[in-house]
């Protein structure tokens, strides 16, 4: 990989600011702190090493000493089916990460639609669906969608779209959205319930309450400290559980496709 290669993959905090702000400058103090707030240099380090997909995965947790106990994947026949694996999303970043090289390597290629963060983690890129850009949604989204559900990947899906809040005294998703349901009926895939166990750290969801409910700020601020949670996750343990999949038959007509969504968000967090 060439030098011109690597640079490419790096996180360029002054190009995205430019991007989201279209053009407008922050004051130089500003964009020193948030580099370190990010820890930009410690990402450039892991996003430097070459690798990309399911390989650079497993070398992010490696490098970072994140161990992942897995229980119930004997659950999951490795016959060849393509399953949408419908999880949790209690941490924004490890949590994808981990998910996507466990499942690659155990059934094959997986893809797993992402937004925000995990964007600019471009040795992620194989493995993803772009639904969310720079803070709007891809206007192709549906066909991107479709296309991804009638590939030969694995689908690999966080069905609330972001990453888990603290909700009522507990760390939890908010409702699931349908679109698993829908396409897992209409492309004959089994949904594998996932519940992957981990929070973040306090200062996320202090962060969250404070610009979501007191400021009731619309944009989504606590993404910007996915990267320092990321960073916090290293030397961690995590656990995911897996179930036993769910033959899209089973989601019939006796309910709607929103209900049957909740139903399985209530199957995960029993495992």
């Amino acid at each position: 990989m060439t030098q011109e290669q690597i640079n490419d993959r790096l996180l360029d905090l002054d190009s995205i600011v430019a991007e989201k702000f279209k053009g407008k400058k922050l004051p130089g103090w500003v964009l020193r702190f948030l580099k370190r707030f990010i820890h930009q240099d410690w990402m450039n380090s892991m996003l430097s090493r070459g690798y990309d997909g399911a390989e650079f995965c497993d070398d992010l947790l490696k490098q970072m000493d994140v161990k992942i106990e897995v229980e119930g994947l004997e659950k999951v026949p490795a016959d060849g089916t393509l399953y949408t694996f419908a999880s949790n999303h209690p941490l924004g970043a490890v949590d994808g990460v981990a998910l996507c090289g466990l499942i690659s390597r155990q059934f094959g290629s997986v893809k797993m639609p992402v937004n925000d963060f995990l964007l600019y983690l471009k040795p992620l890129a194989p493995l993803c669906v772009p639904i969310n850009k720079v803070g709007g949604q891809a206007r192709n989204l549906p066909q991107l969608l479709d296309d991804a559900f009638r590939s030969g990947d694995q689908m690999m899906i966080f069905p609330a779209g972001v990453c888990s809040r603290k909700i009522e005294g507990k760390v939890q998703d908010f409702p699931w959205s349908k679109t698993f349901i829908t396409k897992s009926v209409e492309t004959g895939r089994p949904v594998v319930p996932v519940h992957f166990i981990g929070q973040n750290p306090p200062r996320f969801y202090r962060a969250d309450w404070f610009f979501r409910k007191f400021l009731k700020l619309k944009f989504n601020i606590p993404m910007l400290f996915l990267p320092d949670a990321l960073y916090h996750a290293q030397h961690k343990t995590f656990r995911i559980v897996f179930g036993e999949p769910i033959p899209a038959s089973t989601f019939d007509k006796t309910r709607r496709p929103a209900a049957w969504a909740a139903w399985v968000r209530e199957k995960v967090y029993a495992l």
